[in-house]
């Protein structure tokens, strides 16, 4: 599961709806960013790991932003199944 990935793969953008795929059991594997808020991340992460999704927390915010081709960075994203 790399940062490449998510450019050519359905995925989704930001800790909302990151949360709301990861819940639905729809996610395929997890990106949280390093530089993210940990009281911001921490629940996403248990979330994950209860569903059994796993989870990359080494990209930036800035570098999970551009792979997911927008202009801002985001604290999390999800690779669909």
């Amino acid at each position: 599961m790399t940062l490449e990935s998510l450019k050519n793969a359905p995925h989704v953008t930001g800790l909302k709806q990151v949360s709301k795929i990861v819940g639905k059991g729809d996610a395929k594997g997890v990106f949280v960013a390093v530089d993210a808020d940990v009281r911001v991340t921490k629940p996403l992460k248990a979330l994950c790991e209860e569903k059994g999704v796993p989870v990359n927390d080494t990209a930036t915010m800035a570098e999970i932003g551009k792979a997911c081709t927008i202009e801002v960075g985001a604290a999390a994203a999800a690779l669909l199944k």
